[in-house]
């Protein structure tokens, strides 16, 4: 017989238990939550109007992170926090091998002792034509690290989340060989690079190479992303391995940017031009495999609690329609074919809400859906999936067309 429980103990369960739901009554996470169910009241309301407050136009797309609108290829940098948006800074034109080729925001982490008096402001990464990755300070464009990627080997163009504001992947381009090459039936074994860091300070743990003599010569992409390697095939197959453990059991040696090195008879400092950083992680045979399914366009989403994983059944005639299903047994939830039936010229789409709530966003022409996971009542084995609520916007209908015969 146990112990007994000790008093409260049964509510610091129930406490635990809420926590990993996201629900915790001090957590500072339930304020912006109901801040934003606030919101949601008010746009959602018809009786609500909406006025134009300010506009600007850009020649190249337009990003926004976190109360910070980037336009010109990130060299303007815009807060739309204030009631008028104002100016943090304007960098001058840079020059096409200077062109930032993608970004991401670094936000401080909570609870460490960090290098560095700048490590504690918000700061964007981001990667250059030239195989640079830079580190800007996010309210003034000041470059606060500089890190040299690689040669010639491959270009350097993606950058994401492995876990967000903790691990950190920079993607290679597809490699291919040069026409001379293909014209003479040379085979190119090596598809993809990824390196992959530690952030914040930052701190490199390895990079590795994604080779077709390992996962199979109708590997198309590859993706990171909590933890797991996503592998894209040409016949719609996407098949899943654990990132963390080859890491951990291909690495060849560890490297730490800015210290010396000397690696398959190249001496240089980690990180620092012209050498850049060694390849040390050596996938030599294929990985146990976790999971695989078939999806049309190679189209895979996972999140959810418990996990769950979104795909489009791997036929043309079911584009539009997606099937969300648990990641444990491959069961469809209830209700969980979501097709809106949308006759446009734009395709819906629907992805995992980024604040990992486990919720879903279902986006139409003119219809947002926000859907939730739940237990099915009296059976906690399967989930439904139900909507949340439903946000619409309201189009003109009447449209001005002018014919003119000759």
């Amino acid at each position: 017989r146990g112990a007994p429980r000790a008093p409260g103990a049964h509510n610091v369960c129930r406490l635990l238990t809420r926590r990993t739901h996201g629900f915790y009554a001090r957590d500072a996470g339930v304020a912006h939550r109901t801040n934003l169910g606030l919101l949601r009241q008010i746009i959602c309301q018809e009786s609500t109007k909406f006025k134009n407050v300010w506009t600007t136009h850009s020649a190249s797309p337009i990003a926004y992170e976190r109360g910070r609108i980037y336009l010109d290829n990130y060299q303007c940098c815009i807060s739309s926090i204030a009631q008028e948006p104002r100016i943090l800074y304007q960098k001058p034109k840079c020059s096409k091998s200077e062109k930032i080729e993608d970004a991401l925001l670094l936000e401080c982490p909570l609870g460490e002792m960090l290098p560095s008096l700048s490590d504690y402001k918000s700061s964007l990464i981001v990667l250059t034509v030239q195989n640079w990755l830079l580190r800007l300070s996010a309210d003034s464009g000041e470059v606060l690290e500089k890190i040299y990627l690689t040669g010639s080997c491959c270009k350097f163009r993606y950058l994401s989340w492995d876990t967000p504001q903790e691990l950190m992947v920079v993607k290679s381009a597809q490699n291919k060989l040069p026409a001379a090459a293909r014209q003479v039936s040379i085979q190119q074994s090596v598809l993809f690079y990824l390196a992959v860091f530690q952030v914040l300070p930052l701190s490199f743990i390895g990079m590795l190479e994604i080779n077709k003599k390992i996962f199979g010569n109708s590997v198309t992409d590859v993706a990171v992303s909590n933890g797991i390697l996503i592998v894209m095939h040409s016949m719609g197959l996407v098949r899943l391995y654990n990132f963390q453990a080859i890491l951990e059991q291909f690495i060849e040696q560890p490297f730490d940017l800015g210290h010396e090195f000397n690696w398959n008879g190249q001496v240089g400092v980690v990180g620092k031009y012209p050498f850049g950083l060694p390849c040390n992680v050596k996938i030599t045979d294929i990985p146990p495999l976790l999971f695989e399914a078939s999806s049309l366009e190679n189209a895979f989403q996972i999140g959810g609690y418990p996990w769950h994983y979104i795909i489009t059944p791997n036929k043309k005639k079911h584009k539009g329609v997606f099937h969300i299903c648990s990641l444990k047994d491959n069961t469809l939830a209830k209700n969980g074919i979501q097709d809106m039936e949308c006759c446009s010229l734009e395709p819906d789409w629907i992805y995992f809400h980024p604040d990992m709530s486990g919720r879903i966003i279902h986006v139409g022409p003119n219809l947002v859906k926000v859907l939730k996971l739940k237990e099915v009542k009296n059976n906690t084995n399967q989930m439904e999936i139900t909507e949340d609520f439903t946000i619409v916007a309201n189009r003109e209908n009447c449209v001005s067309l002018a014919s003119k015969i000759t």
